[in-house]
């Protein structure tokens, strides 16, 4: 765990406490921060998802049809019940509650989670497919249902026609048809050419690091809150979910180490792309921020308490 502070934690706080500085030093404006954010979201973060969604493959996919089955259902439930909390215990609107759910709701697989699970399980194969399921619920089905909830509200002369331009504007974004067309070619089991990985790759390399340093820049020109919402958020991240996928593992049977990855994956702090896309609507900005900011923090102290709790020998007994 001191190896996942240091390599994999420390930089976040390190780049996102620079972003802020920059912020309060005026070096960037909050304009400039929303221009990083579009950068990222409209070319960095599609480009990353598109290339790990790719590098993996049908078989994979298919190789555990209970853990794909299981991670699909209850991450997409967890992601519409932190929806409807945010929309209807915290009063939020649609949209700012579509973006709740994306920061809540969304571990940030893609960032940290062959960091986190590589030096406690090594690098096989079903480490790969952990990170690859739940990289592709989160890309390829959160994030665009993500868009279409933040999309034009229903009318009540037309709520057919707004829900549609919802769905268009939500498929127009990159950030959706990216990793669904990733999908696509993993299941039509077509091999994007590695020779073109580089190309992507480049680009790529900039999601995590602008996103962390927006986020910070973002947090600077807002007033950080610590609200019982905020706690909330961090409990639903860092607690609640991963305590119902392990609920849900030990019902249908995953196998052990399998569940304790997807145990410790359900647990990582909200996914960066919340923030992103919640910056770049200018849409529950200061809340989400903040959620993130506690999150990362509070993540030293559960993900500890994760990997204790499901290889304790009463779990494994429940799960044998």
């Amino acid at each position: 765990m001191f190896h996942i502070f240091m390599v994999d934690l420390v930089p976040i706080f390190i780049i996102m406490a620079l972003g802020y500085i920059s912020g309060k030093k005026n070096s960037f404006t909050e304009t400039q921060a929303k221009a990083f954010n579009k950068m990222v979201l409209t070319y960095a973060l599609p480009a990353a998802l598109f290339v790990s969604i790719t590098k993996s493959n049908r078989a994979e996919i298919f190789q555990d049809s209970t853990l794909t089955l299981v991670s699909t259902v209850v991450l997409v439930v967890l992601f519409m019940l932190s929806y409807f909390s945010c929309k209807y215990i915290f009063k939020r609107t649609k949209p700012e509650s579509a973006v709740c759910a994306l920061i809540a709701g969304s571990p940030t697989v893609g960032f940290l989670g062959f960091a986190v699970l590589e030096p406690i399980y090594g690098t096989g194969t079903a480490t790969g497919l952990v990170v690859a399921i739940v990289a592709i619920i989160v890309n390829a089905i959160t994030i665009p249902l993500g868009l279409f909830l933040l999309g034009p509200q229903s009318s009540a002369n037309s709520p057919d026609t707004s829900k549609l331009s919802a769905l268009y504007s939500a498929l127009k974004e990159p950030v959706v048809w990216a990793p669904v067309l990733a999908v696509c070619l993993v299941m039509l089991d077509i091999h994007f050419p590695p020779i073109l990985d580089p190309t992507f790759d480049l680009i790529a390399k900039a999601n995590a690091g602008v996103a962390v340093f927006a986020a910070g820049l973002t947090l600077s020109a807002h007033k950080f809150e610590f609200d019982r919402e905020i706690v909330f958020n961090t409990f639903y991240r860092l607690i609640l979910t991963p305590a119902i996928i392990l609920i849900a593992g030990i019902m249908f049977g995953i196998q052990t180490e399998k569940l304790q990855m997807l145990v410790l994956i359900a647990a990582l702090p909200p996914a960066f792309s919340g923030i992103i896309i919640a910056s770049r609507y200018d849409t529950y900005v200061r809340t989400g921020t903040s959620s993130l900011a506690v999150s990362t923090i509070m993540f030293v102290i559960t993900a500890p308490m994760w990997i204790y709790l499901t290889q304790s020998e009463y779990i494994i007994s429940l799960i044998k």
